[in-house]
């Protein structure tokens, strides 16, 4: 069976380029395009409105993952910028640290007193330039922390809007679906009450027979009609001549056998002309 399929594909091709030649790949496009259109049109537009209704409705794990990266990425940027604010806190509170034993080192005292101990000045020197190189560490980490929160912020404000849209987006297309909804049932009702309609449902084949019996019967009355009409009766379309009472004594005047002159408008003058 696969091999018979096989040999009259194989042989349809070969005609087909036989017949058409270098033109084949442009027919048979051609063919699918058409075959492809004709399918999307015969489509019921109730159809393809419940399609649109069921792919708004399959956005929402689409909004509902763009939500849950949104929280995400807001508590990241609400981590960082906690870690700014305490940063900034200790690295204000070890700038002034070092600024007291940088003033006390250069008051020319030889010893201090820290928190009840005593230190050199070499000790404090050397206490010094770890803070300094502490503090300069701690400054290159708040700065980078800094611009990672600033760029984060950023790219959390430009989900939001792009979140924002595509919710905008969602909510018209909702509304558009609906109007389309209503205009298939304005459509659909003025189908019904028109006089004509290209309806193909029970209504429509219903509606057909009435205006077929309606005309039947008027056929019938018609007929019916031309057939009552006697020809015997008074004919009240036509008057009647305004000398018939003259040709009427005339007639019975004369003697029997006597010719009758034709009934017309000038009978009366052509009797008195005898």
């Amino acid at each position: 069976m696969i091999k018979r399929a096989i040999l009259g594909t194989g042989i349809a091709l070969v005609l087909t380029l036989v017949f058409v030649g270098r033109d084949a790949w442009s027919y048979v496009r051609t063919s699918l395009g058409y075959v492809k259109d004709s399918v999307h049109d015969s489509v019921p537009v109730a159809f393809q409105i419940e399609r649109a209704r069921q792919m708004i409705k399959d956005l929402e794990p689409e909004v509902r993952k763009n939500m849950h990266l949104i929280a995400k990425e807001e508590v990241e940027v609400e981590r960082l910028q906690k870690q700014v604010a305490d940063l900034e806190a200790r690295l204000a509170k070890e700038e002034e640290g070092l600024k007291k034993l940088h003033a006390d080192a250069k008051s020319g005292k030889t010893t201090f007193e820290y928190g009840g101990r005593k230190y050199s000045l070499e000790e404090v020197r050397a206490d010094m330039s770890c803070r300094f190189e502490r503090l300069k560490t701690g400054q290159a980490t708040l700065k980078s922390l800094r611009e990672i929160a600033t760029a984060r912020s950023k790219s959390l404000a430009a989900a939001r809007q792009k979140l924002e849209g595509m919710l905008a987006a969602r909510r018209q297309l909702k509304v558009d679906v609906e109007n389309l909804e209503a205009r298939v049932e304005m459509i659909a009702a003025a189908q019904t009450t028109s006089d004509y309609s290209f309806d193909d449902s029970r209504l429509g084949r219903v509606k057909e027979l009435v205006n077929d019996l309606r005309t039947r019967l008027d056929v019938t009355e018609r007929l019916v009609g031309s057939e009552a009409t006697f020809h015997d009766e008074i004919p009240v379309t036509q008057p009647a001549p305004a000398n018939i009472v003259d040709q009427i004594g005339e007639y019975f005047a004369k003697p029997q056998g006597t010719e009758l002159p034709a009934a017309g408008p000038d009978a009366a003058s052509l009797a008195k002309s005898k």
